[in-house]
């Protein structure tokens, strides 16, 4: 995502208590052609290099939030107002973050 200009990436390991996922990948893009580049651009990827297409992919890029779900870890891409609107990190806190690049 940091090849597509992804903006305030952010993983979290959600711990053995979570029942959602293990992991949370969090990121910013600044508009909907963005969010549609990076959500193609994960998608590309994993199957390459995991043979993995995710179970589900819910909202879209026009609406400001795209999740991706890949079972242990779930893919979060988001424009900046959403972001700060569903505020995962808050949400989330005792969660370990493992990587931030802001």
């Amino acid at each position: 995502m940091e090849d597509k200009k992804a903006e305030d990436i952010v993983l979290l390991d959600l711990g053995p208590d979570s029942v959602i996922a293990d992991y949370f990948i969090v990121c910013t893009g600044t508009g909907d052609r963005q969010l549609k580049a990076l959500t193609e651009h994960v998608r590309d990827a994993v199957k390459e290099k995991a043979q993995e297409l995710p179970f589900a992919v819910e909202g879209e890029a026009a609406s400001g939030w795209v999740l991706m779900d890949y079972g242990d870890v779930i893919v979060h891409i988001f424009t900046e107002d959403e972001r700060r609107y569903y505020d995962l990190e808050g949400f989330w806190k005792q969660a370990n973050v493992l990587l931030s690049i802001q």
